[in-house]
């Protein structure tokens, strides 16, 4: 049996207003969002990261995207503290459901918090 060299590769979080989603993690995430639009109606703003990450875009099509605070649990690695992350999201549009907590007894598997984004997708906040 092989072992994956990462679980994850890609992310797209979906939204049905683009301008407002990009705004939200603009603001919460204090970086800069590069939006691109297809011809097929697809926009996509894609999350800068180092080469070697895992990437990731706010994804905008109605046939294709529908933001939901039930399914997938995506964490986003909050640099440089969860909680100067999570002291954003409600001035942003969005909701904190979780405040920051110690993932298990010992520090070393890190910290999460929980929020709604102001798309309505539940979204976890990760950092060690």
């Amino acid at each position: 049996m092989k072992t994956l060299k990462t679980l994850t590769s890609w992310v797209e979080i979906p939204v049905s207003d683009m301008s407002r989603a990009k705004k939200f993690y603009e603001t919460i995430l204090d970086i800069q969002l590069q939006e691109m639009k297809f011809p097929n109606g697809l926009t996509m703003s894609f999350f800068p990261v180092e080469k070697t990450g895992v990437g990731g875009a706010l994804c905008h099509l109605e046939s294709h995207y529908k933001p939901s605070s039930n399914g997938v649990l995506l964490y986003i690695t909050a640099d440089p503290d969860i909680e100067t992350v999570l002291e954003k999201v409600e001035k942003a549009g969005g909701k904190v459901v979780q405040t920051k907590k110690q993932i298990s007894e010992t520090a070393e598997h890190g910290f999460m918090a929980l929020f709604i984004d102001c798309e309505d997708n539940r979204i976890a906040l990760y950092y060690i």
